[in-house]
């Protein structure tokens, strides 16, 4: 008995010793990454998933962050609100603090109480939804995409101006991205006095035919098509469009611009417009992380890559200059300090918008998408 409590003595002695306490200090600094890993939408999630292991495992061959490892903890959503509080709700038990994601504003949405109430800070590389930041709800979240009055605006200026369009028919697909941007067309075009808007509707996600609206848009005698949302609808659209002899130019999002929809719309893809962030192709940084991609992966990196990894380095810059995840001081430090991104030189402004970031047009020719304007 005498020797059980000596044991049991000397390992609370060990317990509270300095080096125990520096080895609890030396836990990993968790970081999550949240998305669509899997179904439809994963081609927007997982080149966010490469972006932060590649951030990560640099920082890690140089020493970590504040002397600490930074460690992975990757969950797929799917893009779906209701599985994405779900995936909330396990990366705050695992004691995840600071997380990267999510992808779709819906989910992204569905998530930010969650993570606000567990002192999380959040920060997506594609969720586009303009209240996300501008209503002021969820102090919590920040972006390295610009957001849809702003993507909304460049389609429609572009589509007046440019290729001096006049009657346009707006789709959605009733979603917060979709819907969200699709209001602000119908804004800009109503409020310009050349344009007419002839057509607005929203149509079913995961439908396999779209003929009914296709239909309208030919009885409409629309010239354009504006939609909001994401590739798997508008490739089926365009297919039919163009299968029903419709003309109408056919324009649309980030959520559209993807190597997904080419290949699901073939050849009906050529002439297609979509908004997408701003090309930073010839940046320095840009070009050394897509290698980076193609070196460890051996495939080119898809959408959002670029501003995952951003955002990556953004979090990790901010932990580094807060001396830890307090989400108070992370915050503080995003919205203060400059870092150095394949986006270029961004930090975030009050309400949670990065600085610095934009939006282009692309056009589908000869099988790729090509900034235009």
């Amino acid at each position: 008995m005498e020797k059980l409590l000596r044991k049991i003595l000397i390992a609370a002695v060990i317990f509270f010793m300095p080096g125990a306490v520096a080895a609890s200090a030396a836990e990993t600094i968790k970081l999550g990454v949240a998305g669509a890993h899997s179904g439809d939408l994963a081609s927007y999630g997982l080149p966010s998933v490469r972006a932060a292991e590649l951030v990560v495992a640099d920082v890690n061959a140089r020493g970590g962050i504040l002397g600490r490892r930074v460690e992975l903890f990757i969950e797929d959503d799917v893009c779906k609100p209701e599985i994405a509080t779900n995936t909330a709700n396990k990366l705050i038990s695992e004691g995840v603090r600071v997380v990267l994601g999510h992808i779709c504003s819906g989910a992204t949405k569905a998530t930010l109480d969650l993570y606000h109430d567990a002192g999380v800070t959040v920060m997506s590389p594609s969720a586009t939804n303009p209240e996300l930041t501008q209503s002021g709800l969820y102090p919590n979240f920040f972006r390295t995409i610009a957001s849809d009055d702003t993507q909304a605006r460049l389609e429609v200026d572009f589509a007046l101006r440019v290729l001096k369009l006049r009657r346009f028919a707006v789709l959605h697909d009733k979603g917060d991205y979709g819907k969200g941007l699709a209001e602000y067309a119908r804004k800009f075009i109503e409020a310009a006095p050349q344009a007419k808007l002839v057509l607005y509707e929203g149509i079913t996600p995961g439908a396999f035919d779209y003929s009914a609206v296709v239909q309208k848009i030919k009885r409409a005698d629309a010239d354009a098509v504006i939609y909001g949302g994401y590739h798997p609808e508008a490739a089926l659209i365009v297919r039919q469009m163009r299968k029903k002899h419709s003309k109408a130019r056919f324009i649309s999002d980030d959520g559209v611009k993807d190597a997904t929809f080419l290949k699901v719309a073939g050849a009906y893809a050529e002439g297609v417009y979509a908004s997408g962030p701003r090309n930073v192709s010839q940046n320095p940084l840009a070009v050394a992380s897509i290698a980076a991609h193609e070196k460890t992966y051996g495939t080119e990196p898809g959408a959002f890559f670029l501003n995952a990894y951003a955002a990556t380095q953004a979090l990790l810059q901010a932990i580094e200059k807060a001396g830890g995840t307090d989400y108070a001081k992370v915050g503080k430090a995003l919205r203060t300090n400059y870092v150095a991104t394949p986006l270029g030189k961004i930090r975030f402004n009050d309400k949670g918008d990065a600085l610095g970031v934009g939006f282009s047009m692309y056009k589908v020719s000869k099988g790729a998408f090509v900034e235009v304007h």
